[in-house]
């Protein structure tokens, strides 16, 4: 394999869809909110997305077989009457090199284009030690579609932050060839799957785009990541603790010998 390249397993015809991405990233964010769509929307797998730029390891599953890594492309028909349908795309890991950050995300915008994608939706995580409910800050390459997120609650990126890896490729190739795009960015502490930062985009999703798409099923996931940050928490002050005592025990020490 010299180059990426999509694998599609079914031809579906869908109405207007939007596409919506999410990668591995900080605090997991896209990932964990699109396999939560793909889940609780029950859509199905139409194509497979393989590349070069992908870490040289393959996965083995419990019965001993392997695969390479690999990006989902699903599809889901919307059954409201006159509703665009959408197509979720996530994957086991983003590009390890800069030459396939924009070689995956140019692969990807021209699958979208043969689709008929009218919108792309990229997501991932923002840096910052949220206080009370994350954040989504958005940015896009159109008032349009800029405008839509914002009245779903998203407020505006910062001036001259840099949206890293995929997610950001995207919106920048994107209006190259003439597509809307928008990235929700979810705040986050970056450091551990982080789905209260999903939840966060997904409610923005849903307001931008009419999923109206249950986001209860959250709940569990969000109470286990919130008593794992409070565990680890607990340890880092524990470790404080023994540090300042142990500086204590060797001032002592030195005081003692002098």
């Amino acid at each position: 394999m010299k180059e990426t390249y999509v694998k599609e397993r079914l031809s579906v015809a869908l109405r207007e869809p939007v596409l919506v991405a999410g990668l591995p990233g900080l605090g997991l964010v896209g990932k964990i909110a699109v396999r939560y769509l793909v889940k609780r929307l029950g859509a199905q797998r139409f194509g497979f997305l393989y590349s070069p730029h992908f870490p040289y390891f393959v996965l083995v599953n419990k019965r001993g077989g392997v695969r390479l890594l690999r990006g989902v492309f699903y599809f889901w028909r919307n059954p409201v009457v006159g509703g665009r349908d959408f197509i979720f795309f996530t994957g086991d890991s983003q590009s390890q090199t800069i030459e396939g950050q924009y070689e995956i995300a140019d692969c990807m915008l021209d699958f979208a284009r043969r689709h008929g994608v009218v919108a792309i939706v990229t997501i991932g995580g923002y840096r910052v030690e949220a206080q009370g409910k994350p954040k989504v800050y958005v940015a896009a390459t159109g008032q349009g579609v800029l405008e839509k997120a914002l009245g779903a609650g998203a407020v505006v990126s910062d001036s001259g932050s840099p949206i890293v890896g995929t997610a950001g490729l995207i919106l920048g190739l994107a209006r190259f060839k003439r597509m809307d795009a928008l990235c929700l960015l979810g705040e986050t502490r970056g450091y551990l799957p982080d789905p209260l930062a999903a939840r966060s985009v997904l409610e923005v999703l849903n307001g931008a785009f009419g999923l109206g798409v249950d986001l209860a099923g959250l709940d569990e996931d969000i109470a286990r990541a919130e008593r794992m940050v409070s565990r680890l928490q607990k340890i880092e002050e524990q470790r404080v603790l023994q540090a300042e005592e142990s500086r204590k025990q060797d001032v002592k020490k030195t005081t003692y010998i002098s």
